[in-house]
């Protein structure tokens, strides 16, 4: 059973502001749910205990909701990553330590109200991209139990998928902050190289790490990077962060963008991956940008370079005493990914370093003309199955678009795009120059609203307040047209904490039109004192604070007003000005606006 709560950041804001949710109700429902979901998804390694969740719910009644940017919201930790006085293991029980200190950006999120829930499961040392290469367990996907639920950072896009926190930590070296996020429905947000520090996150590949996150919408990424990006005395990459100073801050993005499409794409066959992301790009294209095709061999060259070339003997420089001492505490698939390592020269190290620096020469230049590069996030989705009998090769196929990124020090943002035929969730890569974090993040978020693709499962379903909340606290409100469940326009419903309460008919003195202008089509529906009939709608319930809000987002010529249902009973809802109706088409002959449109 899904539990009633929202975790979108607004969503618990309001609902903490106005006394219908407290920090100590919600985390305790979450963690149960938590130890529910587990033993299917093994997601978590560790599920704080209440003892240990007591300290940061006390601090919190200690406050309001009002003092801190972040009060009350739950967010889960990649187990790679400090949390102080629970063990971090890296996936590696041999491994594993107490921390005494939290991670910098654990301490941060937690200055700001945030409530840690548990730490994550993920791929070994945060090798893979797959989220199977654990013993604690493989990840599935959250949609479909025959996927992997992608990695290394498999456990953190779990945890928001299900509902189970409002945004995850995970890491990303050679796209474990992005593969994760699409398989999932997400976003996943790598930013640049040292703006949200890694200090107390154990190394993968030090020079290349990056602290991610994952959240259901661009904005909230938005928000958290905004509160997060800070230099870091206690790490020695951390870096300033210049884009505040670009003019390329978090906004709705003018037209005219330019954006990469390259030449060289691959899908391994796949028809539905490359469907999804031509799609995407006339997404892009509608929303005012221009797509120019571009070489893109240079940086597939580069990418190469990430496990064929001598940065694997940085991976190995964290575990390979470990795997000298005590080889069988190391998974055998990481084993071989690294068994190259210990022969890597220093000669080999100076060349590659060369090698990278020529095609950055050529990547930078192909950028230097552009706004960003749209990629698909993999060319084709695996199955367990695929990984299980062919571990290495299917991995290095989800990391097609994601390894150059970080070796060329650019930053990048996983976008969902769309869902392939069994429901799998699909998406696309934004990436450009350093610093341009919050650009990218916009054209994500006005991707989203322009896509109006639904939101991740759990999210979709949820309503804003707990079921606690007085009834008086709640409208009802009619919907006749692209705002039905399932219906293009239904999202904005949803989003605003909606719930279906019920599909009825409106009395029999209306008349009902189809209204000229672009998609979505809207209905329009007319009261008349004669010839008129009922027609098919439905009564959703929103909270009533949310009811200014959704009546700003409906366009002219609807509004809403009061209609009357078969029952004789007056409910708000959606009505139409007069003058629209003149060009508009009558199609009071159908049942209702699905059966409209499925004769269309």
């Amino acid at each position: 059973m899904k539990h009633p709560y929202n975790l979108q950041l607004d969503a618990l804001k309001s609902a903490y502001a106005n006394h219908a949710l407290s920090p100590r109700e919600l985390i305790q429902a979450l963690r149960e749910r938590a130890l529910q979901l587990n033993p299917e998804y093994k997601l978590f390694i560790h599920i704080l205990t209440e003892e240990e969740l007591a300290p940061y719910l006390a601090n919190l009644e200690a406050t309001g909701p009002e003092s801190l940017p972040l009060y009350g919201v739950p967010f889960a930790v990649k187990d790679n990553i400090d949390l102080a006085g629970v063990p971090t293991t890296a996936a590696c029980p041999a491994f594993s330590y107490i921390p005494a200190k939290n991670a910098t950006i654990v301490a941060q999120l937690i200055a700001l109200g945030a409530i840690p829930i548990g730490k994550t499961n993920l791929d070994q040392f945060a090798t893979g991209l797959n989220g199977t290469r654990s013993p604690y367990g493989l990840c599935r996907n959250s949609v479909l139990a025959e996927y992997p639920s992608g990695g290394s950072s498999a456990g953190s896009a779990l945890a928001v998928a299900l509902g189970l926190a409002s945004f995850a930590l995970g890491t990303d070296t050679a796209g474990s902050g992005r593969v994760p996020a699409t398989l999932n429905n997400l976003i996943g947000l790598k930013a640049t190289k040292g703006l949200i520090s890694t200090a107390g996150v154990v190394p993968a590949c030090r020079t290349l790490d990056c602290t991610t996150f994952f959240t259901a919408t661009a904005l909230e990424a938005s928000k958290l990077l905004a509160l997060t990006a800070h230099k870091d005395p206690d790490d020695e990459y951390s870096r300033a962060n210049v884009g505040w100073n670009t003019g390329r801050s978090f906004g709705i993005p003018a037209t005219g963008f330019k954006f990469g499409v390259p030449k060289q794409l691959e899908f391994l066959g796949c028809a539905e991956s490359q469907a999804l992301f031509e799609r995407s790009v006339s997404t892009l294209e509608t929303m005012g940008g221009i797509a120019i095709e571009i070489d893109f061999s240079a940086f597939l060259e580069a990418a190469k370079l990430l496990y064929e070339g001598p940065w694997v003997a940085e991976r190995y420089s964290v575990v390979g005493e470990l795997i000298e001492n005590t080889p069988e505490a190391v998974l055998p698939v990481i084993r071989d990914v690294l068994q190259k390592a210990p022969t890597a020269t220093a000669v080999q190290a100076f060349r590659a370093q060369y090698k990278l620096q020529a095609l950055k020469v050529k990547t930078d230049a192909i950028l230097a003309n552009l706004d960003f590069i749209i990629t698909p996030a993999y060319p084709r989705p695996v199955t367990l199955a695929e990984l299980a009998a062919e571990p290495v090769k299917r991995n290095s196929d989800l990391g097609t678009y994601t390894n150059f990124m970080n070796l060329l020090d650019y930053a990048a943002v996983a976008v969902p795009a769309g869902f392939m035929r069994n429901g799998l969730p699909s998406g696309v890569t934004l990436f450009g120059r350093a610093f341009c974090d919050q650009y990218l993040l916009s054209i994500a978020d006005s991707f989203q609203r322009t896509s109006k693709l639904p939101l991740i499962g759990q999210f979709e379903h949820m309503a804003a307040p707990p079921t606690t909340l007085a009834k008086n606290d709640r409208s009802q409100l009619l919907v006749c047209g692209a705002h039905l469940d399932g219906l293009p326009l239904n999202w904005q419903l949803k989003d605003k904490g909606g719930q279906l309460l019920k599909k009825t008919q409106t009395s029999s003195a209306y008349q009902f039109y189809a209204l000229a202008g672009s998609p979505p089509k809207r209905p329009g529906l007319r009261r008349v004192a004669t010839g008129g009939r009922s027609f098919e709608v439905e009564i959703w319930e929103i909270p009533t604070q949310e009811l200014g809000a959704f009546l700003n987002d409906i366009p002219a010529p609807l509004g809403l007003g009061k209609v009357e249902l078969m029952d004789g009973s007056w409910v708000t809802g959606f009505i139409c000005e007069d003058y629209a109706l003149e060009t508009a088409d009558q199609i009071s002959q159908f049942s209702g606006w699905r059966d409209y449109l499925q004769h269309q």
